[in-house]
């Protein structure tokens, strides 16, 4: 008879047994339903945590305020009201709302301001610094958290993590200008003329072929710099362009001068799309920052405007300031002698 191979045979390296649980990439539901888990767990946290302080803002401002190295005194308990305030408004819509992504990021926004806050109190003599680096510190972490649950819940209402790590801010904006296409055009194509009326662009340098070198603000006193090329340029028309790769800030846009009816002025129409610098949190920031994006091309496309019908910019005195001052009163005109 022949003998029978009772051995079990052992699995060999590399291979699962029958009731092993093989490594695999987590499914698109999985990582849904672990953003949602991981989101809602953070915004829970942050909801309690956002309504007990701002109840202690509101109660106690004074010592809230000598907690991070301020003077305990009209003004800082003031702003330690309204801050109070918007902590309670964040944290109970965190509570009341399904869906509380949207007063995460408001709360992400908040620790935004915080934070310059704090950055502007560490400049004055007045200031405890080290009370104050350690609030500075303890924002930082929690602004890290905030960011975390709004980009996680996001990231299961909108099914898709790549739309919120991967979105560019997007704006548009038009004035219409008493001059020819032709003269607007030439202004602009000068591209030294831009930080005549860009606010936020310091330098422009031509290098040649259709290309150019930009240096532009940022935030926290930063700079940053990129190289363009025009990639559509028609006269009296259109210019487009785009950064090349490399670049700081990935950017492309165009404007276009349309003869506006009757003949006389110009519409000056202006799409521009950019990726902030900073990465994944960057964009996420630009996000929500996007509104402020379109405000400021549109006090440039006013400033440009000036400029070609009266020559320069007109400043008030709440521009020179930094604030919104009250109207004086009419004088009567001095009379002639």
């Amino acid at each position: 008879m022949t003998a029978v191979n009772t051995m079990t045979r052992q699995p060999r390296s590399g291979e699962a047994g029958h009731g092993e649980d093989r490594s695999r990439m987590p499914s698109r539901t999985e990582r849904h339903e672990r953003n949602v888990g991981e989101g809602d767990w953070i915004a829970t946290a942050m909801g309690l945590f956002s309504v007990g302080l701002g109840v202690s803002q509101v109660l106690a401002p004074g010592r809230m305020a000598r907690c991070i190295g301020l003077r305990d005194e009209h003004k800082n308990r003031s702003m330690m009201r309204w801050i109070g305030v918007r902590e309670l408004v964040c944290g109970i819509g965190i509570f009341a709302r399904r869906k509380p992504a949207g007063f995460m990021w408001a709360r992400t926004v908040g620790d935004a301001m915080d934070l310059a806050l704090l950055g502007a109190a560490l400049g004055s003599r007045e200031t405890e610094k080290d009370r104050a680096l350690a609030a500075t510190a303890a924002v930082a972490a929690v602004t890290a958290l905030d960011l975390t649950g709004s980009l996680k819940l996001s990231q299961a209402q909108d099914g898709s993590a790549s739309s919120w790590w991967d979105r560019k801010i997007h704006v548009q904006r038009s004035i219409t200008i008493h001059r020819s296409p032709e003269e607007i055009y030439r202004f602009w194509h000068d591209f030294q003329n831009l930080p005549r009326f860009m606010s936020h662009v310091e330098s422009v340098q031509s290098i040649g072929d259709r290309r150019s070198h930009w240096r532009a603000k940022a935030p926290m006193g930063t700079t940053v710099e990129w190289d363009a090329e025009i990639v559509e340029d028609r006269p009296g028309e259109l210019i487009a362009w785009r950064s090349l790769p490399g670049s700081d800030v990935e950017n492309s846009g165009s404007v276009r001068f349309v003869p506006a009816p009757g003949g006389k002025d110009t519409e000056v129409h202006v799409d521009m799309r950019f990726n902030p610098p900073g990465g994944s949190i960057g964009a996420a920031f630009g996000a929500i920052f996007s509104k402020g994006a379109q405000i400021q091309i549109g006090q440039e496309l006013r400033s440009l405007k000036q400029i070609m019908e009266v020559g320069e910019v007109v400043v008030s005195d709440a521009t020179i300031h930094g604030s919104f001052l009250p109207q004086r009163p009419a004088q009567p005109a001095a009379s002639r002698s």
